[in-house]
Formats: C-alpha cells, structure tokens, sequence
C-alpha cells in the first residue's frame, strides 16, 4: 500500500458545488486507491467501519436525501443498498447491523464502485438542470458528510492494520523527518461576555448554532499540543496508576482495560514504539501526542497543574486566527506539531456535546445527524492530520465518548489567570 500526496484543495467558497462535489468524491478515490479489496472490507471493533462500508454509505447519503426526493420517478440502481448502507437514520428505514459491516462481503466491491459512479452521474446531472437552493444545499452537505467519513475511513483503517501482526503500512512514502522541538509558554485571553457559534455565512452544522453570548473568566492557553516527551514523563511519574489524578469513571476504565500508554504504543529494546499509517516506528518525543481519551486527557492535565480548555474557551482563541495546520492535505498522516491552534490532533475540551440555546434539529431524517447524539460525549476542536481542512471553521464541534481513542485525538493546556 502506497498513499501519495492528497492533491491541493482549493477554498469551498471559491468553488461552484458541482466542482465541490467532484473534489470531495476524488479525494475518497485518492484515499482508497492504494488498498485491496481484503483491505477494504476489514472491521476490527463496533467504532469502526469497514473502507468499503463508508464509500457505499457516503453514496447512500447522496441517493437517500437528494435523488430519491428531488428526482422525479428516481429509481435506484439497487433498492438493497438502502438498509445495507444506512447508518443510523431510523426515519430512512431498517438498517444493517453496525458491528457486522465487516460481513458484508455481497455486493462485491465492484458492485459498489459501480454504484458509487451511478450516482454521481446523477447528482451532477441534477444539479446541472435544476437551480433549487434546496439541491445545493443538500449536496454541501452531502460533501462534508463524505469529508467526515474519510477522516474516519483512514483511522478506521489504522485501527484495522494495527491488528495484523505484521504491522502493514498504508503509507510507504518516504520517512517523516522528526518533529521539532518547542518552548513551553502560555498565551493570556482576556474574557468577558463573548460570542460563539457560527455567524451564519457559509456552511456549517446545525449543531454550529445559534450563534450565542457566553461569559468567560480570563484565562491561558498553551502555546503547543502535549507532546510524547510530555506523557512520558507522565507515564515515567505514576500517571496510570494514581487514582488521585484520575476521575472514578476514567480510572475504572483505565484498570480494566490495562491502559498504561496511548493506544498503540509498546515498549522495545528500552524504546517507546508505536503503530501509524506509515508502519510501526519510534514514538516521536516533540510530536503531539495522540490517541487518548478524555479520561487520559483530563488526569494528565490534571498531573500538570492545568485543566482542558472549555469549547468557548477554545473558539475564542481561535476566531480570526488563519486556518493553517497539519490536515489530510498534507499527506503526512500523523501529527507534526506547529505553533497553530489548528491542525495535527482533535483536541479534547470539557464542554460537553450540547444543544446551544435555541437549537434546533431540520426536521425528517436529515435532522437525525447531530441532534440526537447530545449526550455524554466531550467536544473537541481544531481539527487533526486526518481531517480535509476545508471542514474547519472556529465554530465547528466534532465530539466523541470520553473512553474513546482510536481517532486522533490529543490535548492542549489551558488555565486560569
């Protein structure tokens, strides 16, 4: 497997959607086009989702809500692909088993790439005679559905590869240099009644708005991610095994599940390794480190006489600040670490995944996309090294469980002034 480059995007708002659509539908064929068809159907855990399952279900998503309603007498190339591929749409129909996507070994993948082209023939054919706000509108939304599914097709996929004793790499492009080294420091952000949420011009989520007023303390934010060196020390110093750093449900978790490292890491020779999509490899001490949950997350900070930052906190910070980061573009795959609040590694925030006063869900199906995930999940922010850069905004919140670790997923310090 051999994953070069992805190609150069241009800004969303700078293209027609048609152009839009055909970038976001090539770049999952840049993403998938070094795998086998073994590789595509791999499924490892219920999180995750087979390579083969998110390019039929990100077609799905085209057909379901915009082909089937805008396309008069619509008749779809094949009727069972709509309980096969549906996700989690209970007002869309039945749906296949989430932790059985990896069985679906019928239809063969021939079979969806073929239904992948029928359907974007005829959504460009759509939107190339008809002038409906509604159809642009849902077809955005289909691409940044699609941009959600390929950061998850590449971590999925690591999560799989991880599992094979032979420690196959998806990148075989030359080594990465070592990251380089930062200072500490903190950056002061004066509070006060701010604004956050998106402003309305563009795109953006439902669960991005309203736009809103809250109050914020004074407060600092690091200057870098956490870094590998950074949770070695902490390893080195106790932090698995002191209950006093840790919150009840995070270390009950830690203990049964053995956690004594990030996710993929192991010890050899007297040496820190871990798994990436470019093979096994020495742990990079001044890279950010990733692949922690909130759990982790939360005692380290703790450990280091800081705290997460709160989501307001966070945007605050990062409004008006340049978009300018380590994202899939950049084809590196794993986080480099740069003086940006952008870029490399989600970052874990205290805020919970919740509804903003006045929010609320578009009604039907398409409603069923954030609305109904509002509960016991953490929101993180600014992006990581597998996500497209044209999702990120300040305003946009990806959110996961607390135990989770298998995105890539890191921290940043904040604390009080």
């Amino acid at each position: 497997m051999n994953a070069p480059t992805t190609p150069h995007s241009v800004t969303e708002a700078d293209l027609p959607i048609a152009d839009l659509f055909r970038q976001t539908r090539a770049r999952t064929d840049h993403l998938i086009a070094p795998l086998s068809a073994e590789d595509m159907m791999l499924q490892s855990m219920t999180d995750a989702s087979p390579a083969k399952w998110h390019i039929a279900h990100t077609t799905w998503f085209f057909e379901q809500f915009i082909l089937r309603e805008y396309v008069p007498r619509y008749t779809s190339p094949d009727d069972r692909f709509s309980t096969l591929f549906n996700s989690y749409y209970v007002q869309a129909g039945p749906r296949h088993a989430r932790d059985k996507r990896g069985l679906i070994s019928h239809p063969p993948l021939a079979d969806v790439q073929s239904y992948r082209a029928v359907i974007e023939d005829a959504i460009l054919t759509l939107l190339d005679r008809t002038d409906d706000p509604a159809v642009a509108d849902l077809v955005e939304l289909g691409c940044h559905h699609e941009m959600q599914h390929q950061e998850l097709l590449v971590t999925d996929l690591l999560h799989a590869l991880s599992h094979n004793i032979l420690l196959p790499a998806y990148n075989r492009d030359s080594p990465l240099p070592d990251a380089p080294a930062m200072a500490d420091g903190f950056t002061r952000h004066s509070g006060g009644v701010v604004e956050i949420g998106h402003d309305g011009n563009g795109f953006a989520y439902d669960c991005e708005g309203p736009r809103h007023k809250i109050y914020l303390n004074d407060y600092a934010l690091s200057d870098r991610l956490v870094t590998n060196g950074d949770w070695i020390e902490f390893m080195q110093d106790g932090g698995y095994t002191n209950p006093v750093l840790w919150l009840m449900d995070g270390f009950a978790r830690a203990t049964r599940e053995a956690w004594d490292a990030p996710l993929y890491w192991w010890q050899q020779d007297d040496q820190w390794w871990t798994f990436t999509l470019r093979g096994a490899r020495p742990v990079d001490l001044n890279a950010p480190v990733t692949h922690v949950s909130y759990y982790e997350a939360d005692a380290f900070a703790r450990w280091a006489g800081a705290r997460l930052p709160t989501e307001g906190e966070w945007e605050h910070a990062a409004a008006g600040t340049p978009i300018d980061g380590n994202f899939l573009e950049s084809g590196a795959l794993e986080p480099r670490g740069a003086r940006s609040l952008w870029g490399d590694v989600w970052q874990w925030t205290v805020s919970g995944f919740l509804p903003y006063p006045g929010f609320r869900p578009p009604e039907g199906a398409i409603g069923e996309y954030n609305g109904k995930f509002m509960v016991n999940q953490h929101v993180l922010r600014g992006g990581s090294c597998a996500t497209p850069k044209q999702q990120m905004r300040a305003s946009y919140r990806t959110f996961f469980y607390p135990h989770q670790r298998w995105q890539m997923l890191g921290l940043r310090l904040a604390k009080d002034i």
